[in-house]
Formats: structure tokens, sequence, C-alpha cells
């Protein structure tokens, strides 16, 4: 399973008093965002972050100003800046009616074109616009709008993978604008924040030392064509995914601002245009208005219209929402509370509600996002604790029950559990215990040289508990029993768990029998007799790179299955680690045993 981290926005504390139009202390707005269904993570300052990450020679020149971080849901694109949050909680507070976002047509009556070429379908075949007329920017409206565009790169659009968002002084360039796939080394341009011109190949190895833009060179890496936009002029705007051009930078003197978005999936385009254009309008001259792009596709003649700023209908059952959320409500109450979750809705009947959805909340999609709202303009801390209806025994897994059970006696055993990350370094697994990583499942993008693999042993971690505990009192005996993640093609996610216990005993003299004693303690907590006729369990000489050899056995579990190894560790591994006496470590499967 896949996790989305929960964004976190950083706020300062002077912009959101002003955009809130009154001034909170901490205690306040932290109980102010979770009556909203939010949470104050942290206040700290662009000075304090730097200082604790890089150290404080970082922070010298940076603000020391309040920075509030709220911690948001995935899927509410509409509070990642701080107009979006402001925005939602004055109406949350019914301090602020409900914006109408109107797409309106130019003064000319003529449309800005995207043209799209049917080249650019093997590339990033989806393209759309939109254009913010008469927009008067303050510092810091600007550094909101580039930040935005930031979390949505990460966020929705999945690192540009997905979607990537250009943003252009209009006043700059002429439409139509051309949208195309050029081979690199055919057209050059001078990118954002450059002085040099570049073709897009020396581009590419130019940023490849970049840490801002060098993720998102394997996008386009081994194209044989790049995408592209220019305007009428031929001047190249962007080339998505990577930079915009600079020649139609914004600046806090634009006046109209072009926003383009190119992506593989256009779904996610259009709520990422959508976003945009609701969070930023209200700087407009006419506030929360936006004009449209035609994006015109030459391959087969489709003409369509962005943004869309669809206004969704949906009707509800108030039963089934007071059923969902354990509530007695009316619905004339429902509609109240909706209205304050900036949703729209009328009582067709008694038992029906017409919800209109703006284009801001595109995290709604079924009627349980609506009883959702509904529960948290309600408050949660006002549900009644109810017993449930339906009464069910719940019983631990097989498994779970044995580990608990074997943790208990291990601990008895007078060795001290350890509790180490699922994820360690290639190093640990494979240099340092003298092994290969044939089976190991590996990580894609790790963020650190500690977390490169999913662990196939219990040693790894085991050692390193030790090493940063070497200062105590000797003999160290530790444990662990968790589960190490093993790559098999037969499973459908390509890897499976597998349940583990693994020991070490660190002494002056930590031999052989230190570890044959537990395997035979375990052994009659499982009911396991020893015996080499295939009942029981018994134990053979057998080399493996991580144990001295001829002091090392392979475990056979009834029915001749080897789970796992026991022995005193090579001088070489213990070295590794860092360790300088000699140590006997245990490591076997359980699950034969359930």
């Amino acid at each position: 399973r896949y996790r989305i981290a929960m964004p976190t926005v950083g706020i300062q504390k002077p912009d959101l008093d002003k955009h809130l139009e009154k001034v909170y202390n901490q205690e306040q707005f932290e109980e102010l965002c979770f009556d909203y269904g939010l949470e104050l993570d942290d206040i700290t300052s662009e000075k304090q972050s730097a200082e604790k990450e890089k150290g404080v020679a970082a922070g010298e020149k940076l603000s020391d100003v309040e920075v509030y971080k709220v911690d948001i849901p995935a899927n509410r694109y509409d509070l990642l800046c701080v107009e979006g949050l402001s925005r939602a909680i004055k109406i949350f507070q019914q301090r602020m009616p409900q914006p109408e976002y109107k797409v309106v047509q130019p003064k000319s009556g003529v449309l800005e074109k995207i043209i799209v070429k049917p080249q650019t379908k093997s590339v990033r075949q989806f393209v759309v616009g939109a254009i913010l007329r008469d927009v008067t920017l303050d510092d810091r409206s600007y550094a909101s709008f580039i930040d935005l565009q930031d979390k949505l790169h990460q966020n929705i659009c999945r690192k540009r993978s997905l979607v990537a968002i250009g943003t252009h002084d209009l006043d700059t360039v002429q439409g139509p604008f051309i949208y195309n796939a050029e081979k690199p080394s055919e057209f050059k341009f001078i990118p954002l924040n450059e002085t040099k011109e570049f073709t897009a190949e020396e581009l590419m190895v130019h940023y490849a030392g970049e840490s801002h833009l060098k993720p998102y060179l394997p996008i386009l890496a081994g194209q044989s064509h790049y995408p592209v936009i220019r305007d009428a002029s031929g001047i190249v705007c962007s080339m998505p995914p990577i930079i915009n051009g600079d020649h139609s930078k914004i600046t806090l003197k634009t006046k109209n601002i072009f926003i383009e978005a190119t992506a593989t999936d256009l779904q996610k385009a259009i709520v990422v245009l959508d976003t945009m254009v609701t969070m930023y309008s209200q700087y407009c001259k006419l506030p929360f208005t936006v004009e449209p792009v035609e994006v015109h596709y030459e391959e087969d003649g489709r003409v369509e219209t962005y943004p869309k700023l669809a206004y969704r209908e949906r009707t509800v059952k108030v039963s089934e929402v007071n059923i969902k959320m354990g509530v007695s409500l009316k619905g004339e109450e429902m509609a109240v509370l909706l209205k304050k979750m900036s949703l729209q809705a009328k009582l067709l009947d008694e038992e029906t509600l017409h919800v209109i959805i703006p284009p801001t909340r595109h995290d709604i999609l079924h009627e349980c996002d609506i009883g959702e709202d509904v529960g948290v303009a309600y408050g949660f801390n006002k549900l009644e604790l109810k017993l449930p209806q339906a009464h069910t025994v719940a019983t631990p897994l097989p498994l779970n029950s044995l580990s608990d059970h074997l943790r208990i006696n291990l601990a008895a055993a007078g060795f001290t559990e350890a509790l180490n990350f699922a994820l360690c370094s290639k190093d640990d697994s494979s240099t340092r215990l003298r092994r290969s990583l044939d089976n190991a499942v590996h990580i894609a993008n790790p963020k650190t040289l500690e977390f490169q693999i999913a662990r196939t042993s219990l040693l790894p971690g085991l050692l390193r508990t030790l090493q940063a505990n070497s200062h105590m009192p000797l003999p160290l005996k530790l444990f662990e029993l968790q589960d190490v993640i093993l790559a098999d093609s037969t499973h459908e996610v390509g890897a499976r768990n597998e349940r583990r216990v693994g020991a070490v005993v660190y002494a002056k003299q930590a031999g052989f029998e230190s570890v044959h004693g537990l395997l035979d303690r375990l052994m009659t907590l499982l009911d396991v007799k020893m015996n080499k006729d295939g009942s029981g369990y018994h134990i053979e000489a057998e080399d493996d790179p991580a144990y001295l050899p001829g002091r090392c056995a392979a475990i056979i579990a009834p029915g001749g299955k080897r789970i796992g190894h026991l022995g005193c560790l090579h001088p070489e591994v213990i070295t590794a680690f860092s360790l300088s006496l000699p140590t006997a470590a245990i490591e076997f499967s359980i699950e034969p045993f359930v």
C-alpha cells in the first residue's frame, strides 16, 4: 500500500492575520483549525527552520517572522495557499459569502488559442489554459502564487509527471500559442532566471547538477522529441515539464497572467487549472472572474474551452447522512452546515438535499464526502458516544498471537527487545553482512542512504542497535521479532512479508552455545522436539557468509525445511558495524510453527 503524506502549508503570521481580517493567538488559531478538521503542526520561522536543518550560519540572513505550519488533507487542493485557507475559514465562520466563480468573455470577443500539434501525442498529449486579467500582486501574494504551483506539483501533479504548470506574463507574448513536440537539438531559448541561451539538449545537462529541477529530468530523458509551447512569433514560453522561458516570466508589475498546464492526465489538469484560477482570481479587478482559452487539436479538429469551473450537482438522503454521522439532524439544519463548508444546499423534500459543489471542491466525489462535511461543520466533538448495534468478537491473528507469546518469553530469558526500521541501507544488508541482495525490494527514489531497500534480515538492525549501545554494561542481549520483506514474483505485488525472530549476544565470550540454548528454549515454547526423523527440528553444519566458518549451523524445521541460521558472526561483519567483541546471532522464520 502507498501512503500519501499530508501536505504542510507554511504561512507567515502577518499574512494570516491580513487574510483572515482578524488577529488570532496560537491557542485560538489551533482551536479554529481543529474545528475545521485541520491541525496546526508547528510554529517556527524561516530562520529557525534553516538553523535546525543546516546550522546557525544558514539562518543568518533569513526572516524570523513567525510561520504557522498547518497540516492539510492531501485531497484539499483549495487549502494549499493562504488565499484558499483563509477564504474557507471565513466562509466556515459565516463572515464571508461563498464566491461565485465566473468565466467571462474578453472585451474583444475573441478568445486566446492554443493550437496542439499531433506530435505532442507521444509525450504530453493534453494542454489546458486560462487567463487572469487586471491582476494586482504584491511580494507576498506573488510568493504565494509560486508556492501553490510547487505544492500542486508535489501533490496531485505527482512531481510533474502527470501535470506541469506554466505561468506567463501575457503582455510579453502574443497568441495564438503553438504546443508542439520538437527535437531537443533543434530549438533553443533562455530559460527562467538565466541569461544564456541553451538548446534543450544543453539544458538537460545544465540542470543535471541543479537540485530543484534535477528530479524532473527523467520525465523527458530518452525522448526523441520534447514538448514546447511557443507564441505566434516563435518565442519559447516553456519547455514542460522542466522550465519556463525567461522572456515571459511574471513580475510584480504583471497585469495579465496566462496559465497553461500540460498533462498526461486530462482530469488532473482540469483540477489543477481550476485550483489556480479560483485561488488567485481574487486579485483580479473583477474578483473571481477568469477569461477562457480555446484549445484546438489539429489531429482531429476538436476544440475545447478551459477552464471548466464546473458547478457539480448531487442529491443526498438526509437519513443516510444521519446514519453515517450518528446524528439526528433535519434537512434545513444540514443545508446550513453545508453552507459553512463552501457548498450550496437546498431541501427538495423532507428527505432529500440538493447540493451544488463549487469548482474549488474537487475532493467531493460521493455522498459520504458530503456527509463528512456535515460532520465537520456540526463538530465531531459534539457527537455522542454510542455502543455499536452489531456486536462482534475480535481475536488476534494466529501469527500475531504467537509473536506476542514469544516476545514475553524472550524477555523472560534475559533479552531486551529492539524495534528497528523496516528500511535499511544496501551496505548494511549486503556489504557489511557479506551477503548478496538477490531477493531485496529496492526503493526507487530513496530520500537517504539509510533507507535504500526493505530489510531482508533482522541482523543489520540488531547490529546497529548494538553499535549505538556498545557503551552499556556487558553482556548485551537483544532480540527483535518483526517482518522482513522479500522479493517474490509469485505474489501479486511482487514481494511478501515473512515474520522472523532474531537475537544477538554481545560479550567477551559470546559463543555458539549462547544462541543454541536460546533456540532450544524457543522450540520448547513452540512444543517442537529435537530429532532428525522429520517430526521435529534439528541443526546442521552449514556455512553462511555472515558467520564464522565452522561456527554456523542451519536450523531445520519439521518437514526438512531450512528456516534460518545461528552461530558466531564473522569478524569482518563485527568490525563493519564498529563493534569489537565476539557476537553470536540467531535468526529464523516462525511462520512454519503457526
